[in-house]
């Protein structure tokens, strides 16, 4: 109990702090919904392959029969299973070996039996020795379903691990951005602080100051929308983690570019792995359909006792049944034949597209690649013009102050430099998305 309380106490220690990226991950693994539900996936599929495989055990049957009847066949048969029929059961008190005509006598006694109970208690084990494969078949269908479940879970791991990482980049994009915003928010209160001065000493009008209000209204507009994105993603961090995450502690938004080979992405590719596990399943059914050619073979035993009371006399009573049953099926109406071909198209149709899988993500990793570098590009150019924006317009507004431009101008270079600002949020916004992209195809799950 203490060693509970103690894990209950560091826990609540944990998440009273501002929860990592690292905790995060630990987190969604253990607490995702959806996790949960691909790991309930992959148990019904492991039930599935035990289910197949109990096939090569055959199977043992109970089987207990309580009738009545006066029907003449039910009952000399109920006598004989019970081994108690004798030689009146078959109308001898009838007989006369003195009347000429002792053919045509009817037996009253075999034919107007008096009912009769009748409980058969028996055991019957049936055993399958030779299916033409089709038995194995089905194990190894089984088995690749299994396998696909198991990799379902394992997309569903990346995904979510993807989404909890991006989300995480994006909420230290969206601060960094803030932290800009609030930087020109501050030049703006300071503006419109000294525009107000200059109206009170006669050099500058009250335009100039609603130019540099309406500024700061689109300013702060920008800022109010980016803190419901904030809050949108702790909603939603929340929905990932199944957990009331409150606040994070963010990484750093400069992700690096994994070092890994498009070779090594497609090896590690769960798309293909699965386009591989449906083609082994393919490769099962036209095992098993090919098997329609072939004798089945099967085994059986079988115990039992019978009397007109249950269990009566069971030792004295007692029987019991082998024997061996080959079933081939010789003519079908061509039906097994297309049957075969059907699963032999199917075969190749598969083959068609884990080639095509393989292409696909091929591509996909080239097209990734080269969005990167792009988005590179393009930071690094908005990394200078953001710089020289916000030179600018400090520069235009000393100006002001001094009379060499006007208030639009200033207006006009501070929009340019809020633009590049945004325009450098989401080309970083562009690049990490990409990364991530290509992170989930090569099932690298960090945690920074």
């Amino acid at each position: 109990m203490r060693i509970f309380f103690l894990l209950c106490m560091c826990n609540l220690y944990i998440f009273a702090e501002a929860i990592t990226l690292s905790q995060a991950l630990d987190l969604i693994k253990h607490n995702n919904l959806e996790i949960k539900s691909a790991e309930y996936a992959i148990q019904s599929a492991s039930l599935s392959l035990d289910m197949a495989n109990a096939q090569d055990y055959g199977q043992l049957n109970f089987i207990q029969n309580i009738s009545r009847s006066n029907d003449a066949g039910n009952v000399f048969g109920f006598k004989l299973a019970s081994r108690e029929a004798t030689f009146g059961d078959f109308g001898f008190s009838d007989f006369s070996l003195t009347n000429p005509d002792i053919l045509n006598v009817q037996p009253n006694d075999l034919n107007y039996p008096d009912a009769r109970d009748f409980f058969q208690s028996k055991l019957v084990y049936e055993l399958p020795l030779y299916t033409g494969n089709k038995i194995s078949a089905y194990q190894e269908m089984a088995k690749e379903m299994k396998n696909i479940s198991m990799l379902d879970k394992e997309a569903q791991v990346s995904t979510k691990v993807y989404e909890t990482r991006k989300s995480y980049f994006d909420m230290a994009l969206l601060e960094g951005s803030l932290k800009n915003l609030q930087i020109i928010l501050g030049n703006i209160n300071r503006l419109e602080t000294t525009t107000q001065e200059m109206i009170t000493e006669g050099y500058a009008k009250k335009i100039d100051l609603l130019e540099v209000q309406s500024k700061k209204a689109n300013v702060t507009r920008i800022i109010t929308e980016l803190e419901s994105n904030e809050e949108l993603l702790y909603h939603y961090l929340s929905f990932l983690l199944n957990h009331d995450v409150k606040e994070i502690e963010t990484p750093n938004y400069d992700l690096p570019e994994p070092k890994i080979s498009a070779q090594e992405i497609l090896n590690k590719s769960i798309d293909i792995k699965k386009a591989l596990a449906a083609l082994k399943i393919r490769e099962s059914m036209l095992i098993a359909e090919e098997s329609r050619y072939l004798p089945m073979i099967g085994a059986m035993a079988e115990v039992q006792t019978a009397d007109n009371t249950f269990m009566g006399d069971a030792s004295d009573h007692k029987s019991y049944t082998v024997g061996l049953q080959l079933k081939w099926n010789l003519f079908n109406g061509g039906g097994d034949s297309a049957s075969i071909q059907k699963a032999q198209v199917e075969r190749l149709k598969m083959q068609s597209q884990t080639e095509l899988a393989k292409q696909g993500i091929a591509l996909k990793i080239k097209e990734i690649q080269t969005k990167i570098k792009t988005a590179e590009s393009k930071i690094k150019n908005l990394d200078i013009e953001l710089r020289l924006a916000r030179e600018i317009y400090e520069n235009y507004e000393g100006r002001y102050k001094e009379q060499l431009s006007s208030m639009s101008d200033v207006i006009i270079k501070q929009s340019e430099w809020l633009e590049k600002v945004l325009q450098l949020l989401q080309a970083k916004n562009e690049r990490n998305t990409q990364i991530f992209a290509l992170e989930r195809l090569a099932l690298i799950q960090g945690d920074n």
